[in-house]
């Protein structure tokens, strides 16, 4: 299976959580293994944010996808 493949899989498990709380997630693009996403709703202005995006979503990538990954928050978006 192709990584962006896996990856997208991976997020639409995470996304439910987000959506628990008020926000989401969008994947955006990938580039190598770095996976450009837009946290959306509650997430976007939310101070714990960078804790979410690193300490969630990105280990979860690195763990069940490939443990190279790196997760960037393209833009806030509403």
């Amino acid at each position: 299976m192709e990584l962006e493949t896996k990856v997208k899989e991976a997020l639409d498990k995470i996304r439910p959580s987000l959506q628990n709380d008020g926000g989401d997630i969008d994947f955006v693009k990938m580039e190598g293994k770095t996976v450009y996403v837009s946290l959306r709703g509650a997430c976007a202005g939310c101070a714990m944010a960078a804790m979410t995006l690193k300490g969630g979503v990105e280990r979860m990538l690195k763990v069940s996808v490939d443990p190279d990954i790196v997760v960037e928050n393209l833009a806030f978006a509403e």
